[in-house]
């Protein structure tokens, strides 16, 4: 139970709904142990007056006897029929606390985890798999609700219906009683060994069924590579390896099942002729009736399904507390990326790297080594440098998804860690080198960047980033569903809706990440055109392979293994005839031919 521990909070949340499940389970069961003692009272008048009865064989009084006989049997029948009607009006009402209670808390920590996943960092997201943070947040969740439900509902049942029915018994015998439970130590020591096999194998399916759910899910991202080079053989196969795996683990678990209930069901039966045996010696001399044999017979019967079901009730523990486990891994981690303040406003965008070094926590690759760089408010800045220089990374760090390692960075004079993070990262319009987009309409797509722009605002900015034109020409327009991950969309309108997402924030800082990569050279003017205008009084930042010569900048930096190796203006690195006047070169014959 030590990892269960971490939903009191919400039973306490809910405390209203167990309170009155538990009131209404034990209501259920005292009418339950009522049934059996008016089924004893009616078989103990059959059996003092079936003599009477038969002394009147031949006489009238015997049809009239008979008569009042049958009526007394039949009213009692239509009391345990009412009891039972009445025991099943508090079920229904148990099931509607317990149940529900369960369900609401599902609820409940489905949205937890997923807030704890926005919170988490990219670091994070990148040491785990998809499919495994899916089947957290649903199979997991799953498990541990079948425990605050079901597990919980039969629990209480079972002391509930232990304890009436214990008491009962012992109003009538108590050797009869000690005699009819001497079989369920036995079964209790049974259940003790078989959790811990359950627990165990429990895990390990969870584990499993995380690594099957990764599997599929990178084959369905993936189907265009794999469908390319023609390898769904091999990736059926693999998948199907994960699959036996998962199979085999569950097999296990359920033999160990397979073992245990007819093991308790066993008990149970020694525990009934036990009760018919020791009962009927104790009929013999007197001590208890008939009727009481038939009473304990039910009795014994009644704790079938509790002392069954401790055994269901101990598999569902301990499966939710490995889901339980698990869940807790990612609840409990902290962020470590914080948001220290709460303090909304614009930015004027006076951006300083003051000796910024920054290693990636996971690989221990340096991408960035005691760079010193500063952006005035309202300067444009080209970033260029081949693959791996570490130009992505300056935007991470600017977005803050990571801290820098040493030095500082800092915005407006404060350093970047003491600004509000999320009015930082609104205040910063940021278009990726993938370009994602979300599987819903084109226009919505556009206002995720500010969900209280106008259809006129979103169309506007569309045009801006050169995209209107193809959006217009879609089946339906602006309301075109774009398909998961924009698969609808060509790499260039991807790239470009992209752009119009950030634009339509009106941020005081532009970040673009090599996006005019999949852009043809009239409709890169277009946008630049654009960029000259309208960003002329924003701080902006372009990182790019190639050489914007429509768009002035301020300053333009070439990096190499993480170091500013180039710095100025066109003019100046082009005399400098480095690295920026070889690939400035390159380029221009490129367009030329």
């Amino acid at each position: 139970m030590e990892h269960l521990k971490y939903l009191n909070k919400y039973f306490w949340a809910y405390k209203w709904h167990l309170v009155l499940g538990m009131v209404f389970v034990t209501l259920a069961n005292y009418f339950r142990v009522l049934q059996p003692q008016m089924i004893r009272e009616g078989f103990d008048l059959v059996v003092e007056h079936i003599g009477m009865y038969r002394q009147f064989d031949g006489f009238a009084l015997q049809a009239s006897f008979y008569r009042i006989l049958a009526q007394t049997l039949f009213y009692y029948g239509l009391l345990v029929l009412l009891l039972a009607l009445v025991m099943g009006v508090f079920m229904y009402f148990m099931r509607q606390t317990i149940i529900v209670m369960s369900r609401l808390i599902e609820y409940d920590m489905r949205k937890e985890i997923f807030a704890q996943y926005e919170r988490l960092t990219l670091s994070f997201y990148k040491r785990n798999k998809t499919g495994d943070l899916m089947a957290r947040i649903t199979e997991d969740v799953g498990k541990v609700r079948m425990y605050l439900g079901p597990a919980v509902l039969y629990g209480i049942n079972l002391v509930s219906t232990v304890v009436l029915v214990v008491y009962s018994m012992l109003q009538v015998s108590v050797e009869l009683t000690l005699y009819s439970l001497a079989p369920l130590p036995f079964l209790s020591l049974s259940i003790y060994y078989v959790s811990n096999l359950i627990n165990k194998r429990s895990y390990l399916i969870q584990q499993q069924l995380a690594a099957l759910n990764s599997t599929a899910q990178e084959s369905y991202s993936g189907i265009r590579v794999i469908k390319s080079y023609v390898q769904e053989r091999a990736v059926r196969h693999f998948f199907t390896d994960q699959a036996d795996d998962f199979k085999n683990k569950s097999l296990d678990l359920a033999r160990i099942n397979a073992y245990f209930y007819p093991l308790m069901v066993l008990m149970i039966g020694a525990s009934t002729i036990l009760t018919v045996y020791i009962g009927g010696l104790q009929v013999a001399r007197g001590t208890i009736s008939a009727g009481n044999i038939a009473e304990f017979v039910i009795y014994v019967n009644m704790l079938t399904w509790p002392v069954t079901a401790v055994g269901w009730v101990a598999s569902l523990i301990q499966q939710a507390s490995a889901s339980q486990q698990r869940i807790n891994e990612f609840l409990l981690l902290e962020p470590e990326i914080t948001n220290p303040v709460h303090a909304p406003g614009p930015l004027r965008g006076d951006i300083v790297f003051d000796h910024v070094s920054f290693v990636y926590p996971d690989t221990g690759i340096k991408a960035i080594e005691d760079l010193n760089l500063r952006v005035r408010p309202g300067e444009k800045l080209a970033i260029v440098g081949k693959t791996g220089a570490g130009k992505t990374t300056l935007a991470d760090l600017l977005l803050r998804m990571y801290d820098v390692t040493s030095g500082s960075i800092r915005i407006d004079g404060k350093d970047i860690r003491q600004h509000d993070l999320a009015n930082l990262r609104r205040r910063i319009g940021y278009v990726p080198q993938d370009g994602f987009l979300f599987s819903d309409t084109v226009a919505n797509n556009i206002a995720f960047g500010n969900r209280t722009a106008t259809a006129e605002e979103v169309q506007t900015y569309a045009r801006y980033a050169a995209v209107e034109e193809d959006i217009l020409g879609l089946k339906n327009g602006f309301e075109t569903l774009v398909g998961e991950r924009g698969v609808t969309l060509s790499g260039g309108q991807k790239q470009r809706v992209s752009i119009a997402r950030a634009l339509v924030k009106n941020p005081d800082i532009i970040i673009m990440d090599d996006c005019l990569s999949a852009v043809d050279t009239n409709t890169e003017k277009q946008i630049l055109g654009y960029f000259n205008e309208a960003l002329s009084d924003k701080t902006t930042i372009i990182i790019t392979h190639r050489i914007y010569s429509f768009l002035t900048f301020d300053k333009i930096i070439v990096l190499a293994d993480g170091r500013v190796v180039e710095e100025g203006t066109h003019q100046e690195l082009l005399a400098n005839k480095g690295y920026y006047a070889d690939m400035y070169e390159k380029q221009s014959l490129e367009e030329s031919v």
